[in-house]
């Protein structure tokens, strides 16, 4: 017979491991232990990406390997909705928690719970992210296991009963091993946790980083080999000329239009559907559209790492296996609009995937469509022009381009592409067109497509320590209740009995469903209180208006800045109602803020 494995017992495994821990470290400087924390992470992280990657492309291979090239199959038309629907009742019923947009939930781990992830993750997004991709969704699989190594992380720390300055350095070891193990592209793990996951760049970060993606790529090359996703040999003919910076600088432009359409059509689809309650309308929507834009658009299937690579080896004939449009790959402007019109959709696919209930990230989306933004501008050059533009460069450069306006990450995007393709002859390209479409897409809107809806809600952790800090409080804890209410129908008598029971100099007059109608200050009863004949005055001849007002739930910035401009210390809480619900002071903020700050910084 087994024993049932309990909570308990799993913290009691827990608890053995740690003690273990101590027995073994108790000789090690807290630098060394975090090394040694570092190497577990990046060897974890490694195996759990390998594992996710078996699994994916077995479920895709199985799928699909024996589909004639030459004619489209029906079955792209069912095998998406299969996926979603799967992926959608193991979170519903197996993992009962969200898995999906996994580095915007790394973000808010950090920001809002302590940089905890629940120990599910450290597997769920594998199972989730494979069957989705592997069932035709349109989406990325660097989301799911960026999201399984950072539970890695935290979990690993959470066994070392780390503080929250280290669990939050292993969470983004954890985050950075699977992307540099997926990738096979150490430098772009670490550099990914710096720019993306906005972790401070000291000594004492960067070498546990370090050391945690290149374990992470070690493992992943031993077991894979060296097979990275962009398999390419620069040529004489793909080197970067002078001449050819106003195309970059153009490629840029186009980039960062780019970058804006793939942000915004995935936040108004994402709306659309939050719009349908029905679950079940959910999976027929988002599977229907998926599977006839795959059916017309093949590449659109899984991640769509052998669409661009057949782009950058100009194989576009490719590009039509399985096609409706097949029998026409030869001829270019054919060619062309085929690939425009997956560019586009390829947005749209992704879009739908996440919000139809799959588990998927937009990491890989913004690779492909920037591989066939730098293959167009590249092909109507040659096709119209007659030049002699190099496919192969221009579309590294385009991936480079729209990655850097989609996540907001210029030097994750530079070094990734240099470091799969091992395309450092295309540095100064790569910089020009990231940059101009990071400038562009920033224009146009300051968010990435990780922070934007943190970043409305005041959740999102920032490099600026103040306001990261201010993440972490929370208004309801800093509110205080202990008020006594003033009823808008009372007198100056009533007020007088109520003032010799009271702490407080300020009260709030409320009418009978509690709304706030406006303060009584102490100060200005003063005068008054010892006046007998006064006591039949009604309270409205003291009352005054707040100089603001706090809204429930509002972010903490804003409740400091309320402050800085009203020119006071204390400010009532109502909800959307207007119903009162305490006061806020501007020194408690002050204190919470010390408090925390102490705490981030142990």
């Amino acid at each position: 017979m087994f024993k049932r494995i309990t909570p308990q017992t799993i913290a009691d495994w827990g608890e053995r491991i740690y003690i273990r821990f101590l027995e073994l470290t108790k000789r090690f400087t807290s630098t060394q232990i975090m090394a040694l924390l570092a190497v577990i992470v990046g060897v974890l992280a490694g195996l759990g990406t390998c594992l996710f990657e078996l699994l994916l492309y077995g479920i895709k291979a199985g799928l699909t390997h024996w589909f004639p090239v030459e004619q489209s199959h029906f079955l792209f038309l069912f095998y998406p909705v299969i996926g979603i629907i799967l992926a959608s009742l193991f979170v519903k019923y197996v993992v009962k928690d969200n898995i999906s947009e996994g580095v915007t939930r790394v973000l808010y781990a950090m920001s809002r719970k302590n940089s905890y992830i629940a120990p599910h993750n450290c597997w769920t997004s594998v199972v989730g992210g494979a069957t989705t991709i592997g069932f035709g969704g349109s989406v990325g699989p660097e989301a799911p296991i960026v999201l399984t190594g950072a539970a890695i992380g935290s979990n690993v720390s959470r066994l070392a009963h780390l503080n929250y300055k280290n669990t939050t350095l292993l969470l983004c070891c954890g985050a950075g091993a699977a992307l540099a193990a997926i990738f096979k592209a150490p430098i772009t793990g670490v550099v990914f946790v710096l720019e993306i996951l906005m972790l401070d760049l000291t000594s004492r970060t960067v070498v546990p980083l370090l050391i945690s993606s290149i374990t992470a790529a070690a493992i992943a090359l031993t077991i894979r080999g060296f097979d990275p996703i962009i398999a390419i040999s620069l040529t004489p003919d793909d080197a970067f000329r002078l001449n050819q910076i106003p195309l970059f600088v153009l490629l840029g432009i186009f980039c960062g239009l780019m970058s804006y359409y793939f942000t915004t059509v995935n936040a108004r689809v994402g709306a659309f559907f939050k719009k349908i309650d029905n679950p079940y309308k959910k999976w027929l929507i988002g599977g229907a559209v998926l599977g006839i834009l795959i059916y017309i658009f093949p590449p659109l299937y899984g991640e769509g790492y052998e669409g661009f690579m057949s782009l950058m080896h100009g194989n576009t004939t490719e590009l039509f296996n399985n096609s409706l449009f097949y029998r026409f790959s030869q001829i270019d402007w054919v060619v062309i609009l085929f690939i425009v019109g997956t560019m586009f959709f390829k947005v749209i696919a992704m879009a739908s995937t996440n919000a139809a209930g799959g588990v998927g990230g937009t990491f890989a989306p913004s690779l492909f469509v920037g591989a066939f933004m730098g293959a167009i501008t590249a092909l109507v050059c040659n096709t119209l022009f007659g030049w002699n533009l190099s496919l192969v460069s221009f579309t590294l450069v385009g991936m480079a381009g729209v990655m850097s306006g989609v996540m907001k990450a210029p030097l994750t995007s530079i070094f990734l592409i240099a470091e799969l393709s091992s395309g450092y002859g295309l540095f100064i390209p790569l910089m020009i067109t990231a940059c101009i479409s990071f400038a562009v897409d920033y224009y146009l809107d300051p968010d990435s497509i990780y922070t934007k809806q943190l970043r409305l809600r005041g959740e999102l952790l920032t490099h600026d320590k103040d306001q990261s800090v201010f993440v972490f409080l929370k208004l309801e804890e800093l509110m205080e209740t202990d008020f006594l209410r003033i009823k808008e129908n009372m007198t100056l008598g009533d007020i007088v009995h109520i003032i010799s029971t009271a702490r407080r100099n300020i009260f709030p007059v409320i009418d009978n469903f509690g709304h706030l109608l406006g303060i009584i200050q102490l100060d200005d009863l003063r005068e008054d209180m010892f006046k007998r004949e006064k006591y039949g005055h009604p309270i409205s001849d003291y009352m005054i208006q707040p100089p603001d007002k706090i809204l429930e739930h509002e972010a903490i910035q804003s409740v400091v800045q309320k402050f800085e401009d009203k020119h006071t210390w204390m400010l009532p809480v109502v909800d959307k109602q207007n119903r009162y619900m305490g006061f806020i002071s501007k020194s408690r903020i002050l204190n919470a803020y010390r408090e925390q700050l102490v705490k981030i910084q142990q």
